[in-house]
């Protein structure tokens, strides 16, 4: 079974930043003019490729990799002006709801309070002339009516999961739920409405994105969360027992930088289940995320082949145990049902000989991060001269400190053998020295964090693994976005045939 992946064929390189960090007016990034923008510095600066996190509807603690459901988009990503344009809202009812604090970080309790007001108006202004539109696309839209329904039994419940509902709404089309749907058609709707507007302003960036030669590179969480919609409805498929109760949850074991390891608390797949049913869940899944995107990287891909299972309730990740995964029968499967797929495997971590051989059998391209490589006693994976073409290189993830805050922490023995390795000279900038080794790289994709680009210390950081309360909410400002860095970019591009 093993291929290269289609875009792996060539050298190439891209940045990543998620959707959130975009500027504009409206408190997050969204699908509005900075985006476009973003796309057209994408194109002065020669990048073919713009790396994201997860679209997904977001939840406490706002991180992507923990949503409602694995289809549906988020709605903060709705464009305000885009909708003020058509006439579904007006412009002073923007006007007097704020939806910032700071032009530089997201503010989500006030961003959830505001927009949602905004959103709802737009709704009730333009429901009726559009019923018939928002029934077709209830209709053609699979998962949409169990999202939306979801969505309006969460909010009778004052938000709380599923798993601390009624007892006879945790019950998929029950009498009761049934009953309540027949009852609620507004409030589902809005819901629809929320999706149809994600989903044409999404689909008009990504086109524009293509034609102007972007390709955007997805990213998908490999587990889902225990309060979202597909272990309402499929909990047979999820380790879950007769009271729709989690048994096992998923995690990381301790290593060198936890002692407790990670205990992520997302349910555990019940692959036994998954198998007798042909892994129709994963086909669906992955077949609606690669119309989403271009490339598809799949997060904690190595879950596939061994995964760790934690007891549900356990305080941290300690008492978990490896267990087997489906390993080679799910993507044998995907290969029959999807064909070659474009996918890159985020293969970090404990990586067995039986994770290797999963990757080499799928053919998908592994990756690479610099940050992981510059250790003086080691001849590390990640170092440059050990990278192999069918890989992605990174400067950094969204998970990593910015590249000038990682340099930061290194003792004087790691400074030492990072400056003579990769060359770091003060004049061209520490954090270019590190782009231009991923640069250089064998790696056939090389992308680094726009972060990284700007040479911003670790108060831009994305995330912090583990901490909850100040991830997510780095911006860019539009000016940063310079044409003498458009050029910087394109100019080491160039040198290194990407």
């Amino acid at each position: 079974m093993v291929r290269k992946l289609e875009i792996m064929n060539k050298r190439s390189s891209g940045i990543l930043m998620h959707i959130s960090s975009l500027p504009g007016p409206y408190g997050i990034g969204d699908f509005g003019q900075g985006a476009y923008a973003f796309v057209d510095f994408l194109v002065k600066s020669k990048q073919r490729y713009w790396q994201i996190l997860p679209l997904g509807t977001t939840g406490f603690g706002d991180s992507p990799y923990q949503n409602f459901s694995a289809y549906a988009g988020n709605w903060y990503f709705i464009n305000l002006d885009e909708l003020i344009e058509v006439g579904f809202l007006l412009k002073s009812e923007v006007d007097a709801y704020p939806l910032q604090t700071s032009t530089t970080t997201v503010d989500y309790a006030l961003l959830y309070q505001h927009k949602m007001l905004l959103l709802r108006m737009a709704y009730n202004r333009v429901k009726t002339i559009m019923k018939d539109k928002l029934q077709h696309f209830m209709a053609i839209t699979p998962w949409l009516r169990d999202f939306a329904l979801f969505m309006v039994l969460k909010a009778h419940h004052q938000n709380k999961s599923w798993l601390q509902w009624q007892a006879e709404f945790r019950i998929y089309n029950s009498d009761a739920v049934l009953a309540f749907e027949q009852a609620h058609q507004d409030e589902i709707y809005f819901h629809v409405f929320l999706q149809y507007c994600f989903n044409q302003q999404w689909f008009n960036l990504k086109r524009y994105a293509n034609k102007q030669g972007v390709q955007i590179i997805g990213d998908i969480p490999i587990y889902v969360a225990e309060d979202s919609v597909e272990l309402w409805v499929t909990p047979h498929l999820f380790q879950l027992d007769r009271q729709l109760m989690p048994v096992s949850v998923a995690g990381y074991p301790p290593d060198a930088f936890s002692k407790t390891g990670q205990l992520w608390g997302n349910p555990l797949y019940d692959w036994q289940n998954m198998a007798d049913e042909n892994y129709s869940w994963w086909i669906t899944r992955l077949r609606h995320a690669l119309k989403m995107y271009d490339v598809l990287r799949i997060d904690h891909f190595m879950g596939f082949e061994n995964y760790w299972k934690i007891p549900y309730g356990a305080t941290d990740a300690v008492q978990g145990v490896w267990v087997k995964g489906p390993g080679k029968k799910l993507f044998a499967q995907i290969k029959k049902e999807l064909g070659d797929v474009n996918i890159i495997a985020e293969d970090l971590g404990l990586i067995t000989d039986d994770v290797r051989e999963l990757i080499h059998f799928c053919g998908y391209p592994g990756m690479k991060v610099l940050q992981f490589a510059f250790n003086p006693f080691s001849n590390s994976e990640y170092l440059p001269h050990n990278h192999v073409q069918n890989s992605v290189v990174y400067t950094g993830t969204h998970d990593n400190s910015t590249i000038c805050g990682w340099l930061a922490t290194r003792s004087d023995l790691e400074m030492a053998f990072i400056k003579a390795y990769v060359k770091l000279d003060q004049g061209e900038g520490y954090h270019w020295g590190m782009i231009r080794s991923a640069w250089a790289s064998v790696a056939n994709l090389a992308i680094a964090p726009m972060q990284d680009f700007l040479g911003l210390s670790d108060t831009a950081r994305m995330n912090e693994p583990a901490t909850i309360g100040k991830n997510w909410r780095w911006r860019l400002k539009q000016e940063q976005l310079t044409d003498a860095l458009a050029n910087q970019i394109k100019i080491l591009t160039r040198l290194y045939h990407r």
